[in-house]
């Protein structure tokens, strides 16, 4: 019996104080993305491999007020991205001026608290999760990241940046593994293609590249 109270007030102890957390390291899923000054809105839906780092965005992009879809792979181990039409059969390369982040709760993070997403009153009907915050690596800013208390599957997250001011992150349907491996790798057709002579490029300039 001892024992036993012992168990639980240590499991107690562990849900009471939250600690930082790694995100399974394969996820598929979706997300979708908005602005604070209202010039970019997009869904997609994307693979993630944090061993290889690889990520495949499958985008429906809103930026200006100017609708387009975007396909692109990024391989920040090769410093590259490439836009994917897989229709047509081609596609571009580019410089990618990015280091990867693995889906994590950085050590340094503050808990900010516990939170039920939906409902606490009935069983299913609520989601238990946890919001961090802490300054960005190069001191430009700040985030909030919320992922479940089990399992640490990324909920949602939001940072500032100089371009877009609040930059929300919402995750859903998410799927522990890579549904479909093979779309982490780079199609045939893209093998031999030259990168474009571009100075490296941030994420966020992809989409002012498709609208100019």
């Amino acid at each position: 019996m001892k024992l036993l109270l012992v168990l639980a007030c240590f499991l107690a102890a562990c849900l009471a104080s939250p600690h930082p957390c790694y995100t399974p390291p394969l996820l598929t899923g979706a997300l979708t993305i908005s602005t604070q000054n209202e010039e970019l809105w997009a869904y997609a839906r994307y693979l993630y491999d944090g061993m290889g780092q690889r990520l495949r965005l499958f985008e429906l992009v809103d930026y200006k007020n100017k609708t387009m879809n975007i396909d692109l792979l990024l391989l920040f181990r090769e410093g590259v991205v490439y836009e994917i039409a897989d229709k047509e059969r081609t596609c571009t390369k580019q410089p990618l001026h990015a280091q990867f982040h693995p889906a994590e709760v950085p050590k340094d993070a503050t808990l900010v608290g516990p939170a039920i997403v939906g409902s606490s009153s009935s069983p299913g009907e609520g989601l238990l999760v946890n919001t961090w915050t802490g300054d960005l690596p190069d001191k430009t800013g700040k985030y909030f990241i919320t992922v479940t208390e089990f399992g640490c599957i990324p909920v949602s997250f939001l940072v500032h940046t100089p371009q877009f001011g609040w930059m929300a992150v919402n995750y859903f349907d998410n799927v522990k593994g890579i549904t479909d491996p093979s779309l982490l790798e780079l199609p045939a057709f893209c093998s031999n293609v030259p990168t474009k002579e571009t100075q490296p490029v941030h994420f966020s300039k992809l989409f002012q590249q498709r609208t100019n």
